[in-house]
């Protein structure tokens, strides 16, 4: 479990200094909070700031085999959620969509995965967020390491990432139906 948190110092990371900068230049003043211990998975990071799974952005890097080289994508999902690759490409408008290897998210955010922020790329990447982080009052994100992350309402996170929002996951399982059986007709 991940230690206690505490605010990083003035003098962050430089990882971490990319996207606080990132933040700045628009305006928004981040508040880093870092912990010992990794927060590298949705869960892991719930549970060290206190929040639900769904609450917590996956920056997760896509890329589309193109003919001129991969083309790069990032998706910003609820911690509770998966992509769905058609939907992801559908909204797109690509078709040959896969999930980034760990050396290409690095190369083309500057980031590991696990620290992997929704800016501060190395490049800017078009970017793509699921709206179901708009559930919630406060969303966090990685701040570029795998053990710092910020917090930010879901509408000032679309902004900073400059994001879409459009439906990338996998669509939620149909409500079960009354399981008692009908009634019979007096047909």
């Amino acid at each position: 479990m991940p230690s206690a948190p505490s605010s990083l110092s003035p003098n962050h990371p430089p990882p971490v200094q990319r996207v606080v900068d990132a933040a700045a230049r628009k305006g928004v003043e981040l508040d880093v909070v870092s912990f010992s211990d990794s927060t590298h998975t949705a869960a892991d990071a719930a549970r060290a700031v206190g929040a639900e799974v769904g609450q917590i952005v996956k920056s997760l890097v896509f890329v589309n085999a193109g003919d001129d080289g991969p083309e790069p994508c990032l998706a910003l999902v609820s911690g509770a959620n998966s992509v769905d690759l058609a939907r992801l490409a559908a909204v797109l408008g690509q078709s040959r969509m896969r999930r980034a290897t760990a050396d290409e998210a690095r190369a083309l955010t500057g980031f590991v995965i696990g620290g992997i922020p929704p800016f501060g790329h190395a490049a800017p990447l078009r970017t793509v967020m699921d709206p179901d982080l708009g559930r919630f009052e406060t969303v966090w994100a990685a701040a570029g390491t795998p053990n710092a992350v910020f917090a930010v309402p879901p509408a000032t996170l679309r902004m900073l990432a400059n994001a879409t929002v459009a439906p990338i996951v996998h669509a939620e399982a149909p409500p079960v139906a009354n399981r008692e059986a009908p009634a019979p007709s007096d047909a």
